[in-house]
């Protein structure tokens, strides 16, 4: 009886420590790969507005909300009563934002340019550029430089090797070159 207890303690430790060496390998290696965020780059509001104006704020991925379909009940339906406040009369002020008082610029081409490290997608306009995402492939990494003129977006491996795209509108239409 004794020895049978021996063995089930025995096989009970090795057990655990078993599960508990592989809960850490697995942990260690997941740790910087699977509950990272992604890591592309954000799109300011103020970015959108200032080139593509009020329809920039929509998204491939986000439907605008829809009236529910209308469905036969067998309920009756009651007229809604009138409301008894008075209609609300427009604002006369003129507003103090600086994006109503200038005209919107109209819409670029989007473009999307994919290379060696990743995928970089801009907005082209006829005098501007704008970026629009940068995504790295795995076991890439990215840095983002933007100017007035130009913008710059690089790919980089731990091995060194980098891939730089460059969008570059200085006095002529976008050009983008991948180096």
């Amino acid at each position: 009886m004794q020895r049978g207890l021996v063995h089930a303690l025995a096989w009970s430790l090795a057990t655990g420590a078993a599960v508990t060496l592989s809960w850490w390998g697995v942990h260690t290696v997941m740790a910087g790969t699977a509950y990272d965020p992604p890591r592309a780059v954000p799109i300011s509001a103020s970015a959108r507005d200032s080139h593509s104006g009020a329809d920039a704020l929509s998204s491939s991925t986000r439907r605008p909300p829809s009236s529910p379909a209308p469905t036969p009940s067998s309920t009756p339906r009651t007229t809604p009563k009138p409301s008894t406040a008075p209609p609300r009369q427009p604002s006369r002020t003129p507003s103090s934002s600086p994006a109503s008082t200038r005209p919107p610029k109209p819409a670029g081409t989007v473009k999307s340019y994919p290379t060696d490290g990743g995928r970089v997608v801009f907005e082209l306009g006829t005098d501007w550029a704008k970026l629009v995402s940068a995504t790295p492939d795995p076991g890439w990494s990215m840095r983002v430089w933007t100017n007035t003129d130009w913008i710059r977006v690089n790919f980089t491996t731990d091995e060194g090797t980098t891939v730089s795209v460059f969008c570059t509108w200085n006095g002529h239409p976008p050009m983008v070159e991948i180096v």
